[in-house]
């Protein structure tokens, strides 16, 4: 028992708290790959690629410091760079050092980049209408974006203090 509620398989979690939890984990991981697949099965791009050229490509110069996108993108450095070498030879991205920092690298979208990029968010954003604002109502979905993003804006800032059960 945790405090008056039934205790789940996940010590420290109710059982409606590991439900909750499962189902958010089951919806993400299947929204994602379903996204992935539609996108790579269309463009031969991962999610992960539209990401990355939709950042590059809203970016006022088309070009972003590569700690940059793997900070945006929550991603090592170095699978940032293997992305982007795969995207450079795809002719969809150039790199070339940064004019304020020599040490630093710019990844920068190219023309084609723009092109796939525009029609590669429009497969992206039908894939999130269909199957995932299409499966809730507009309360439910300002709902889910708002905790979201409280989750998010928490994780962001740290602000986090009881780190997996320490205080």
């Amino acid at each position: 028992m945790i405090a008056g509620r039934t205790e789940s398989d996940m010590p420290g979690l109710d059982i409606a708290e590991q439900r909750s939890w499962q189902n958010y984990l089951d919806s993400a991981l299947r929204i994602y790959a379903t996204l992935n697949r539609g996108l790579t099965e269309a463009h031969d791009l991962t999610l992960v690629d539209v990401r990355l050229l939709d950042l590059l490509d809203k970016s006022p110069t088309g070009s972003v410091r590569m700690g940059d996108l793997a900070e945006a993108l929550m991603s090592l450095p170095s699978r940032v760079t293997r992305q982007i070498r795969r995207l450079e030879t795809a002719g969809l991205v150039t790199r070339t050092a940064s004019p304020e920092d020599g040490r630093g690298v710019l990844a920068t979208i190219t023309k084609e980049g723009r092109e796939v990029a525009e029609k590669a968010m429009v497969t992206y954003s039908q894939g999130v209408r269909t199957h995932f604002l299409s499966q809730l109502s507009r309360p439910q979905v300002a709902a889910i974006g708002e905790n979201c993003r409280r989750i998010s804006a928490a994780l962001k800032g740290g602000s986090t203090s009881r780190r997996y059960g320490r205080d």
